[in-house]
């Protein structure tokens, strides 16, 4: 009851909290149309400028290195990112290796994103072991985080890189483009991704495989990132791929919001995603996941942006344990 009566209030308030952010224009940096980022970017800019009067645009990069680099630079105000690459691209590491991206700031956690690598049913295979010997998307020149997803997926199944023919690939799309041609034999994206739904009916079906998630292979995927957990996926009609309940590597995508951007703005974004919130599960059901009460996470080694712990303070949301 207290969080509506916040909400309500803050509603009331949008008009002066917004002022500032409807002066100008911000953008979400996303990877390409087709990906589940690109997706849930332009969901969210419909919703909120709907709801809330933030105009907000998509502006699509070639990667996470790009979209990282965007809102560190200046250049875009908000991303959507695992928030593995966040931590790393924070601290330096990695990928970013001497090139620390220190002003990204978590705004939220949006929902949590199943992965995995994705077959044609004609393949005959099932889970992930089976992949030995067989062509993998590899290289991710212009997507370097997938590198770490598909590590993890493969030491989940007890296989590694060396393991597998690696088919090198820039990005995301291409990876399920070179999947429909027949130069690979499986392809990484995640669940829901609208270009899994485009392959399936490009080659009359496609299947997830399955993976170990028992203790000895949560510890082996957090040994690739420490944000990295297991979830079951149910089958659901935009869940292309999966048969039956299964679970998967998964990791929790968070809406991330440069240094520069002013408090108002970030707070004003928030106010308008509670207003959207059913909006914004009808226009992408994977973000039905996404409420106030439960987008406040005690991430390791990521700060808060300023504006996005008023206004969770404001609704009496507690960050709550990662």
């Amino acid at each position: 009851m207290h969080l509506m009566k916040t909400l309500i209030h803050s509603a009331a308030v949008l008009a002066f909290s917004v002022g500032a952010a409807a002066a100008q224009t911000v953008s979400i940096a996303t990877l390409p149309q087709g990906s589940v980022w690109n997706t849930m970017g332009n969901v969210i800019a419909g919703a909120v400028r709907e709801h809330g009067n933030v105009r907000m645009v998509v502006q699509p990069y070639g990667g996470n290195l790009a979209m990282m680099q965007a809102v560190n630079q200046g250049l875009a105000e908000f991303s959507i990112n695992d928030v593995n690459d966040v931590i790393v691209a924070f601290a330096g590491e990695v990928d970013y290796r001497d090139n620390a991206q220190s002003g990204l700031r978590i705004v939220a956690k949006l929902n949590a994103l199943p992965v995995g690598l994705y077959v044609r049913e004609s393949l005959g295979i099932e889970r992930i072991e089976e992949l030995k010997g067989k062509r993998v998307s590899s290289g991710w020149d212009a997507f370097p985080l997938a590198k770490s997803h598909v590590s993890a997926i493969l030491t989940a199944g007890g296989l590694t890189y060396d393991d597998v023919v690696g088919v090198p690939v820039p990005g995301l799309i291409r990876g399920s483009d070179d999947l429909v041609s027949g130069r690979t034999d499986a392809a990484f994206f995640a669940v829901g991704g609208p270009k899994v739904a485009e392959v399936d009916a490009a080659v009359e079906g496609v299947r997830f495989l399955k993976i170990e998630s028992d203790a000895s292979a949560l510890e082996r995927i957090q040994a690739v990132r420490p944000a990295f957990y297991f979830s079951e996926v149910t089958p659901a009609p935009f869940r292309v791929g999966i048969e039956a309940p299964m679970m998967m590597v998964t990791w929790d995508n968070v809406l991330v919001a440069g240094a520069h951007v002013p408090d108002e703005t970030v707070h004003a974004l928030l106010t308008a995603m509670a207003e959207a919130k059913d909006a914004l599960g009808e226009a992408y059901p994977p973000l039905r996941a996404f409420s106030v009460e439960t987008a406040y996470v005690d991430y390791p080694g990521v700060a808060y942006h300023p504006g996005a712990v008023r206004f969770f303070e404001e609704n009496a949301v507690a960050k709550r344990a990662f």
